[in-house]
């Protein structure tokens, strides 16, 4: 076992290359874009798909370093390739924390719901760590950012209100529908080859 620095978290060598493997396949997905699907009216993102599979597989503290991972990552994005919102995504508040709940709400979902159909308990957890993203990221935002997200989009804040929240319906259905599908596919597959 190796040990946490100075957390006194031990992780398995294959926690480490759990975390590793889907941190990586979380930054990919936004480099090459791959991790945002087309679903006109809206580009639905699957980068926090691995951060679920991550806290189902493997626990709550594993989840929660690749939505860390997938948070920095975020950031640095943010930093070196801006948009007009990007300043939004250099706050921790609104880049890390979100991502970072996504395995909580996520694994302790699974955990809480207990049917015989072991797809829809997967499917439960995922929908709920998707919607925590999307909800987390927007929350944000509203909160924090507000009057700012106006300014530079050119809306009333009242508009900025509207906007936020019909990013949330728009976006937050599908990218939820989209992370049960690949969640549910990715944790069957795995589940059938670690009992062989």
């Amino acid at each position: 076992m190796e040990k946490g620095l100075r957390t006194g978290v031990k992780f398995k060598t294959r926690q480490l290359t759990v975390i590793g493997m889907l941190s990586a396949i979380s930054i990919i997905l936004g480099v090459t874009g791959l991790g945002f699907i087309p679903i006109p009216p809206v580009k639905a993102t699957i980068l926090h798909v691995p951060v679920i599979i991550g806290a189902i597989l493997e626990g709550p503290v594993v989840g929660a370093m690749v939505g860390l991972i997938f948070g920095i990552f975020s950031m640095v994005q943010a930093i070196t390739t801006p948009t007009p919102v990007s300043f939004i995504f250099m706050n921790p508040l609104v880049a890390v924390v979100p991502r970072v709940l996504i395995a909580l709400t996520a694994y302790y979902t699974y955990r809480i719901v207990r049917t015989n159909v072991k797809s829809l308990n997967i499917a439960v957890a995922a929908a709920v760590g998707s919607l925590t993203n999307t909800i987390g990221v927007l929350g944000m935002i509203y909160a924090i950012y507000l009057e700012p997200y106006a300014k530079v989009l050119h809306l009333s804040v009242s508009g900025a209100k509207k906007g936020i929240i019909a990013v949330g319906a728009t976006n937050g259905i599908p990218e939820a529908i989209l992370s049960v599908i690949i969640t549910a596919a990715v944790i069957t597959a795995v589940s059938k080859i670690r009992r062989r």
